[in-house]
């Protein structure tokens, strides 16, 4: 075994000496040159990275944007699943990501094995999977959905159509909520967004009575049913655009509230706060990735991401039948 393997194996990225002289942006847009290479961020990294990235966004948006290029190398900067996602839309191009061990919460709620024996127990019932899951469990998927189409995916199906939703409750019951539909959950859900505090929102919006409470479907009913918007992350950002209002309490990752102050500079942006010490809630997965690792992931083009052929085939068709969807209903 080699000393980068064993570093993969032990560390998740290749833990490497850098040179503090080196400008570590203008070595990254260097390698990105000279490598052919595109850098994808997800909303919720940090705010150095988001900067440095040719395309910032929702996950499986940023896997389709890099599908569009001529990019010989995808660099992901966010979790474990995404970057696989980038791997089934993109096949022939090298997909990497800065720490193998930026995982998921959400994902890790929800084991392919487990969900197979699950899905036996309802063999009439199609299995519709929120993309934040494995490749493995898309293989095992009738329709993969996102948080900004999940409640219209289920509307396209037939009343009489039986579903399994998973792996995330709390979308699931959202998604029961809007539509009306009896869907069967999987008891998965994502732990940065489980955990807001009641009272120490309740708190926010006495002292701030004026501002917008929006929140991520992800959040538990409790949470969502205060909030004066429910959206995916680029939901979010849309609406805190869009809006007159001039403060808004934030209830997702706070991430996202980098690009939020971007696009609206005179406004506040307040993160609402977790049920622990912390004033916002950072996803730890997420926040593995740094400059540091990014650049030498492009350097030595390690961590690199491979997928069976077999799990690429499989997990693409119920991506291409959410596409599908959502051309055939203008979502």
């Amino acid at each position: 075994m080699d000393t980068y393997t064993e570093q993969l194996n032990a560390k998740g990225y290749i833990d490497e000496a850098i040179d503090p002289r080196l400008d570590l942006v203008e070595e990254i847009q260097r390698l990105k040159r000279e490598k052919n290479a595109v850098i994808l961020a997800h909303y919720y990294q940090e705010a150095e990275i988001q900067d440095i990235a040719d395309y910032i966004g929702d996950s499986l948006g940023l896997s389709q944007e890099a599908a569009k290029t001529d990019a010989a190398i995808i660099v992901f900067a966010g979790v474990h699943f995404m970057a696989e996602t980038a791997k089934i839309l993109s096949p022939n191009k090298k997909v990497l990501l800065p720490d193998l061990k930026a995982g998921c919460s959400l994902s890790d709620s929800c084991p392919p094995h487990l969900f197979a024996k699950f899905k036996e127990q309802y063999p009439d019932h199609l299995a519709i999977t929120y993309v934040n899951c494995t490749a493995e469990l898309k293989a095992l998927s009738d329709i993969v959905c996102t948080s900004s189409n999940a409640v219209q995916i289920v509307e396209s199906l037939p009343k009489d159509q039986k579903i399994i939703f998973g792996p995330d409750k709390n979308l699931g019951d959202y998604v029961k909520r809007k539509t009306g539909r009896d869907l069967v959950l999987w008891n998965g859900a994502c732990m940065v967004h489980e955990i807001f505090s009641q009272d120490k929102i309740d708190q926010l919006r006495s002292a701030y009575p004026e501002a917008k409470f929006i929140a991520h479907p992800e959040c538990e009913e409790h949470i969502l049913r205060q909030a004066d918007y429910i959206g995916s992350t680029t939901g979010l950002l849309k609406y805190t655009i869009t809006q007159p209002a001039d403060t808004f309490i934030v209830a997702t990752e706070s991430g996202i509230i980098h690009q939020m102050q971007k696009a609206n500079p005179e406004k506040t942006f307040i993160p609402a706060p977790p049920n622990n010490a912390c004033a916002c809630n950072d996803c730890p997965h997420m926040k593995l990735n740094t400059l540091e690792k990014l650049y030498t992931a492009m350097k030595f083009e390690l961590p690199e991401i491979t997928l069976p052929l077999s799990i690429i085939e499989r997990a693409r068709r119920p991506i291409e039948r959410m596409l599908e969807i959502s051309e055939k209903y203008g979502l």
